[in-house]
Parts: C-alpha cells; sequence; structure tokens
C-alpha cells in the first residue's frame, strides 16, 4: 500500500509522554516524511495557539479540539461550533457549582474557577503550569470544543441538568459537553476529502482513548508503547513509547522513512 497522509496525535505521541518534549528522531522523522510530499497532519486535543512549535517542524494542517477545529495553513476545512446559548448556560452552572470550564476557540480560555484538581488535570492534559487566561464573554466567540472539569457526583449534576449534551469523559477529572458529534475520525474523514485521499491511503498514530476511532477509520493505526491498553487491542501495530523513539521506529518498519 501507498500511503500518502500521516495523522499524529500530539501529547504522548509527537511529545514525550514522561517531559513534553519531542525527540530528535520525531523531528526527523516528520521532516522525511514531508520531504518525500507525505502529507504530515496533528490531530490534537490542543487549541491551535497551542501548536506552534509543531508548526515550526513545517506541519501545515491541524485537527485541533479533539476534531472540532480543522485548518489547513490559513483555510478552515472543517469546523463545529457549539451553540451559543449552550455555552451560556453551561456557564452560568458551572460557576455556581465552582467548577472549571476550559473553552477551546483557537486560543484557549477558562471560566476562572480554581482548584488543585483543575491545575493537576491542565498539567496532565496541556503541559500547563498554570491556569489561562480568563473568558468572560466567550459565548460571543466561536467555540469548537467545551471541557468539564468535576468529579464523578458532579458530573451527574450535569447529566441531569443538561440532558440534550453529552458529557464524554476523557481524563479522571476532563470530559467533552458535546451538542453535536466531534471525533478526530469525523476531522480525518474530512481532511481526506479535502485532499482527495482514500482511508486506506491514512496512516494515524496516537497513545489515547479519544485515538480509538481515528486509528480505526485509516487504512494502518499505529499505538504508542506508552498508549492507552484499550487502544493497543483496535491497532494494526503497537510501536515502541515516546520516549523510545516509536514514531521513527514504525514509519521505518512500515518504509515510510
Amino acid at each position: 500500500m501507498v500511503y500518502k497522509i500521516v495523522f499524529l496525535d500530539v501529547d504522548g505521541t509527537i511529545t514525550n509522554q514522561e517531559d513534553g518534549s519531542i525527540a530528535d528522531t520525531t523531528r526527523e522523522a516528520i521532516r522525511l516524511l514531508i520531504n518525500k510530499g507525505i502529507k504530515v497532519v496533528a490531530a490534537t486535543g490542543r487549541p491551535l495557539s497551542m501548536c506552534k512549535e509543531l508548526q515550526k517542524l513545517g506541519i501545515e494542517t491541524f485537527i485541533t479540539a479533539n476534531g472540532g477545529y480543522v485548518k489547513h495553513n490559513h483555510k478552515v476545512i472543517h469546523k463545529v461550533p457549539i451553540d451559543k446559548n449552550v455555552i451560556q448556560d453551561v456557564v452560568e452552572f458551572a460557576n455556581l457549582k465552582n467548577n472549571g470550564l476550559s473553552f477551546y476557540t483557537e486560543e484557549f480560555s477558562m471560566n476562572g474557577a480554581t482548584d488543585h484538581k483543575i491545575l493537576t488535570a491542565l498539567k496532565e492534559t496541556l503541559s500547563l503550569d498554570e491556569y489561562p487566561i480568563t473568558n468572560s464573554l466567550i459565548h460571543e466567540q466561536e467555540v469548537f470544543l467545551l471541557c468539564l472539569f468535576a468529579d464523578d457526583a458532579d458530573v451527574e449534576k450535569y447529566i441531569r441538568k443538561f440532558p440534550h449534551l453529552t458529557f464524554k469523559k476523557w481524563h479522571p477529572y476532563v470530559l467533552n459537553v458535546l451538542s453535536e458529534d466531534v471525533s478526530k475520525s469525523l476531522a480525518i474523514a474530512k481532511t481526506l476529502e479535502f485532499f482527495g485521499f482514500d482511508k486506506s491511503e491514512a496512516i494515524a498514530f496516537g497513545d489515547g482513548e479519544n485515538d480509538i476511532d481515528m486509528l480505526e477509520l485509516v487504512g494502518l493505526g499505529i499505538a504508542m508503547g506508552n498508549g492507552n491498553e484499550k487502544l493497543k487491542k483496535v491497532a494494526d501495530f503497537v510501536t515502541k513509547k515516546t520516549s523510545e523513539d516509536g514514531i521513527y521506529y514504525a514509519l521505518k518498519k512500515y518504509g515510510l522513512i
């Protein structure tokens, strides 16, 4: 099979699962793919503003906000903005309950709630050591992903309050708040359509449960050695850990570099 496009999850896949660094071999692998004319797409839960280091590696296409916003250079390929009334209602309830909410536009902001659990989750998911800016006028912007920081008991209150919304956990303390389906696989389908590629011509690398659907969609799904066990079960191949040059190792094995 001739593969024409490679989708790479970012945190724990491109970046080291322990310290957030990008290995020289990973940088080299991305450079070699691009030089061969193979498209490289970052598929991440991050907002676009937190992808600057990846842009410096030559990556031009970004699936961000877990699939809610896709951009190639300056062209928006796909976006799923959340209804502004939904945002306003959830923000009001979260502020009442003192739960954290994060907002993904092209930037990243929050509602101003503070708690050590929120800060720990920000560190574990986005390698942030401090809270982002507080955005009190977020309902006036296009938001592509809304995340709730809450324990299970609090989540039950939201489910009862907002039965028309879906709360999808992707970290022990963080959930996507969705009014319609947003996923990396839907975003990948839109990206493949944009470039005129078939899914059989695509490879995807990931490490988390939120990568399962994209590994199942593409022609070759590769799980990182440091990845989630459920992900490894659906993968076509489990490579080495990110810290052990897993991306370079797999691309070499399949003859792409």
